[in-house]
């Protein structure tokens, strides 16, 4: 089992991949006859799934915080240089024109 507090190292790829184990281990858990030990195992697996969720929602807030970050600073170019902006708008705008111009004939 991985290292509970390198929340901040691991990719959403990590996450992904804990969280299926952490599913197929409960579906095993499951199918199998309840015993004395299924108590200390359910509570396991609650552990583990409150972790998942813990730095799924610590996940969250990084790229949230990114993206307000990218759009201040894509806000802040935009009102530093408005005609370059407008410039490049047309110009993207224009050339993506073009291009599906091309493909739909």
């Amino acid at each position: 089992m991985k290292n509970q507090t390198e929340s901040t190292a691991q990719t959403p790829q990590d996450l992904l991949e804990e969280l299926r184990t952490l599913v197929v281990e409960a579906e095993k858990m499951m199918g199998e006859s309840l015993t004395e030990h299924s108590e200390d195992a359910m509570s396991a697996l609650r552990s583990r799934f409150d972790a998942a969720q813990e730095r799924a929602g610590e996940l969250c807030a990084v790229a949230r915080k990114k993206v307000v970050a990218g759009a201040r600073y894509t806000d802040e170019t935009i009102r530093a240089n408005p005609y370059q902006s407008l410039a490049i708008a047309a110009g993207v705008g224009l050339l993506v024109g073009v291009l599906v111009g091309r493909t739909s004939k």
